[in-house]
């Protein structure tokens, strides 16, 4: 049975996708034990339909590329089973055949454990809701590589047309956070492979982008075991000092002081954004550095809000 149309743009078709239970059971994150496996026992006899695993195939869409067991799932697969079902949709060109959506961790966990079926919710999906699903599962668990985050938003936006905007509607997530992001995949592919391998953090894949040779860096953040602050430090000390300027309007010559119409011009700046401000004097004619301290993402999508509306 195919399902009606879903209304494209932030993500209200999967808004009512999530509004299935049982849809809902197989993206929520498992934790491990088993008294947490047991709780997700009620929401799978919602749906006792069960599949002979060969009959299943991995995703098109699956956002991870590493899947290690680090935390123990096929040895509670071979003793409790799979308690949490698997969402499948139908593949066309394959009878009795389908495709997964959302679970492919456990899919591939219940293959070694050598079990013969598994618990499952069939859906009829379209692509851009099966991509959403398994990045929104997938987003849950904290070892999802950015890389692979990265990639999945790169994914929605070039393939199904989507706006940074609409991405960061539908998975929950600021505009910034998607934006910055997706720079991570401006890094040069060996960085990427170290992200991917977990070697280096998003916090350090992040601080890389400021230098010039983030791979010459990546590496000397390994061998010396940089933390992303000592990372931080070195970045700030890798850009060129600014000289001292001339007197002007901002400021006098080098000695940090301002003058009243550039203190003026801050507690403006202060007032329309709420922020609180810095404008110093670069050294060049009469261009000039503002700083504006800002909290967060979110509060950083707010000021860029105001400062493109028209």
């Amino acid at each position: 049975m195919n399902l009606p149309p879903k209304p494209r743009g932030l993500g209200r078709g999967l808004s009512a996708l999530l509004g299935d239970d049982d849809v809902a059971a197989t993206v929520a994150p498992s934790p491990a034990g088993v008294a947490s496996d047991a709780a997700h026992a009620t929401a799978v006899s919602r749906t006792p339909f069960t599949l002979p695993i060969a009959h299943l195939r991995p995703g098109r869409f699956q956002p991870r590329t590493v899947f290690e067991d680090k935390d123990g799932l096929v040895e509670s697969v071979k003793q409790f089973g799979l308690l949490q079902p698997i969402l499948v949709r139908p593949l066309s060109d394959e009878p009795d055949a389908y495709e997964i959506v959302a679970g492919e961790r456990r899919w591939r966990a219940a293959q070694k454990a050598q079990l013969h079926e598994v618990p499952v919710v069939v859906r009829s999906l379209d692509d851009i809701d099966a991509l959403q699903l398994a990045l929104i599962e997938n987003l849950q668990r904290t070892d999802l590589s950015p890389i692979d985050e990265a990639m999945g938003y790169r994914r929605l936006i070039e393939q199904f047309h989507q706006t940074q905007e609409e991405v960061a509607e539908t998975m929950g997530r600021s505009r910034p956070h998607i934006a910055n992001t997706l720079r991570l995949l401006d890094l040069p592919e060996e960085v990427r492979v170290m992200v991917q391998r977990q070697e280096l953090s998003a916090g350090h894949a992040r601080t890389l982008l400021s230098f010039a040779n983030p791979t010459a860096m990546a590496e000397r953040a390994l061998k010396e075991r940089l933390s992303v602050r000592e990372l931080e430090r070195l970045a700030a000390g890798d850009r060129p000092k600014r000289k001292a300027g001339k007197a002007g309007k901002g400021g006098a010559p080098g000695d940090g002081t301002k003058t009243a119409d550039t203190k003026a011009l801050e507690r403006r700046i202060e007032e329309a954004l709420g922020l609180k401000a810095s404008l110093i004097l670069r050294g060049l004619g009469e261009q000039s550095v503002l700083t504006l301290e800002i909290r967060d993402y979110d509060q950083l999508d707010l000021v860029v809000e105001r400062l493109t509306r028209r």
